[in-house]
């Protein structure tokens, strides 16, 4: 399988000389950030219910891909000579109403990140603050409870990605370090008797489709990738330096992600009863908060509520600021068809923005919708603009044709599966 990520540009020697700075290890803590979020709290739930041989099925199909389609939809947003949002990207490639459309979808992808994230924050910081004895009941129960932690999140949120550095920095060092050390302590809770027998084939194969989001979550971070191409684009004049600094620092965050998140996933999954997972979804809360409760000793009540907390934290304040750009690239798209769009006052536009974000998000923690239920259904969209969309600029737009090749024969297959996975679920 060709490698889709070779960097640009190709010389070597102008390779060594590219030094790995303090941004770039910024870059990469963020986006270990936006990965370790819901998807890794939530998949040894899913596996609990389904199994450990569909899940080493759906690894094998989708962290290959996830690798190989992240390389492509950064290469993909690297090569356009204006870099502001993905909906200016796509606009430049295919004109300002394929822009607008396939903006919507860049969108919705996001949308469902900050659902999720807004929901697990919520719920599962209630079940801590529970858990500890801290409060009697859920503050959950509470209407205000959500509105406070979506405005102080968002309130950090929207200040850049140098303060998210600052503040996200520290969190997710400790929870990475926390997801190794905990995949350890919980060791001597191992018991291979929660290794289930292989299912029958029709029933291993449905389980694989509907587990390959919760695989894709447990690593994928594609929702801050235009983030960081826009912010090398600014702070590196030679474009082709930029491209390559954002690949190195996807690669880099890749291969750390992948081998910390498997010893987690398989430790928490030997330790971790059918039963168990079964009730965490029940309760619409993660594996983390439902091992706290089960799982005797303080230490691992400690950690798993640190983990939890800071994995959604993090993850949501790195996907906001590609939520937040998304919805400026489509609501400049709109206004600029009307007035200039000089003329925009963007500081009013961003204000504006952030205080919509809050009240929708508010509106939409009060349906308590069940997360992985919801996990399921956002694969189509993650399937068609993290697989398809970057597939079909490579086959469509000249200046993208050099990354042909069955790299993206396999990334469109594994959009495909992602379309598909939902409708599983009526077989179950």
């Amino acid at each position: 399988m060709n490698d889709i990520s070779t960097s640009v540009p190709r010389s070597e020697k102008l390779h060594q000389s590219i030094p790995f700075t303090k941004y770039d290890a910024g870059w990469v803590v963020l986006c270990i950030g936006m990965a370790i979020g819901s998807g890794i709290v939530f998949m040894p739930v899913q596996i609990g219910i389904k199994g450990i041989w569909v899940f080493i099925a759906s690894v094998i199909i989708a962290y290959p891909a996830i690798y190989l389609l992240q390389s492509l939809y950064l290469k993909t947003l690297s090569e356009s000579e204006n870099c502001e949002d993905y909906s200016n990207v796509i606009t430049q490639y295919l004109g300002k109403n394929w822009g607008f459309w396939l903006g919507i979808a860049y969108f919705l992808m996001l949308l469902h990140g900050m659902f999720s994230y807004s929901l697990a924050v919520t719920f599962d910081s209630a079940s801590y603050i529970q858990t500890f004895g801290l409060t009697d009941g859920l503050l959950s129960d509470s209407v205000w409870y959500g509105l406070v932690i979506l405005v102080v999140l968002v309130s950090i949120a929207s200040q850049g990605e140098r303060l998210l550095f600052k503040v996200s920095g520290p969190m997710v060092c400790v929870k990475f370090g926390i997801i190794v050390a905990l995949g350890l302590v919980m060791v001597p809770h191992w018991n291979f008797n929660n290794i289930s027998a292989f299912p029958p084939i029709g029933s291993f194969l449905r389980d694989v489709f509907l587990t390959l989001p919760f695989t894709l979550f447990s690593i994928l971070f594609v929702q801050i990738l235009s983030p960081m191409n826009i912010a090398y684009r600014k702070v590196e004049p030679d474009r082709r330096i930029a491209t390559y600094r954002a690949i190195r620092a996807n690669r880099v965050a890749y291969i750390i992600l992948a081998v910390a998140v498997l010893f987690f996933a398989f430790s928490f999954t030997f330790a971790i009863s059918h039963e168990q997972a079964v009730s965490a979804f029940e309760q619409n809360i993660s594996a983390l908060a439902i091992a706290a409760q089960v799982i005797p000793g303080s230490v691992v009540k400690v950690m798993s509520a640190l983990l939890n907390i800071f994995a959604i934290l993090t993850a949501f304040l790195g996907i906001y600021l590609g939520f937040q750009e998304a919805i400026k690239g489509i609501v400049v798209n709109i206004i600029s068809r009307f007035i200039p769009e000089e003329k925009i006052n963007h500081q009013m536009l961003n204000l504006a923005i952030h205080a919509g974000v809050v009240l929708g998000l508010w509106a939409w923690i009060s349906t308590r919708f069940s997360i992985l239920f919801f996990m399921q259904l956002g694969s189509p969209l993650f399937g068609l603009v993290s697989c398809l969309i970057p597939c079909y600029l490579v086959y469509k737009v000249k200046t993208l044709h050099q990354f042909k090749g069955p790299g993206v024969w396999f990334i469109t297959f594994f959009g495909i599966l992602l379309c598909l996975s939902p409708f599983f679920k009526f077989f179950e």
